[in-house]
């Protein structure tokens, strides 16, 4: 009798061992995980002629976050001035400095417009920059736009008022209906100069990605 049991208790437990893997906590099936959507943070999101809205007519968007709370970018193709280093640091409350050098001023979207962001290079850091990508950071404090004016802050770098953002599910059901499409985030179109060839460049280079 005691071998038999033994017996038993061999079969059992190979029986165990062999089991499927779905009798021994296996993953759940694939319609009941939940799939983040990818994150389009480090793209430029470019106005498609069906955008619909004025306010965003050909504009190209920084995006600085993306996710399930939303997004959040700096448009980087509307110029409003061009102001010296000395006016910014005057505008800063900083009359007893001077400064060389001008740099451009951008409406970085209509959400909060008065607020400045720092739309830099990737060797400036603060605490409170969030790193786009490897090459492109943005940063919202007065001290990063002190280090511009003051000649130490990033290689690169452009000055936008207000910003774009997005609540949650807005920005995929605007892209879903064609207002929007995106490409590759190059520093070199980010900073370029003439700010009037950004949307043409941006809208050539998603004609060359099809």
């Amino acid at each position: 009798m005691a071998l038999d049991r033994l017996r038993f208790l061999l079969l059992a437990l190979a029986a165990l061992l062999l089991a499927p893997a779905a009798t021994r906590g296996a993953a759940p099936p694939e319609d009941l995980i939940e799939r983040k959507p990818p994150s389009l943070a480090g793209q430029l999101l470019v106005a498609s002629e069906r955008i619909g809205d004025p306010r965003f007519a050909r504009t190209v968007i920084l995006l600085a976050r993306h996710g399930k709370d939303g997004a959040f970018g700096i448009t980087i193709n509307r110029p409003v001035a061009t102001r010296t280093l000395a006016s910014l640091l005057a505008m800063l409350g900083e009359t007893g400095e001077a400064a060389e050098g001008s740099i451009e001023v951008l409406a970085g979207g209509p959400v909060q417009p008065g607020v400045g962001f720092l739309v830099h290079s990737a060797d400036y850091r603060r605490p409170e920059t969030i790193a786009v990508d490897a090459r492109l950071a943005v940063t919202s404090s007065r001290d990063a736009l002190l280090d511009v004016a003051r000649g130490k802050g990033p290689l690169k770098a452009l000055i936008a008022f207000g910003y774009a953002g997005w609540a949650p599910g807005q920005l995929e059901a605007e892209i879903a209906r064609d207002a929007w499409f995106t490409a590759p985030a190059d520093p070199r179109l980010v900073f370029e100069e003439d700010r009037g060839r950004v949307w043409q460049e941006a809208v050539a280079r998603r004609m060359r990605d099809l």
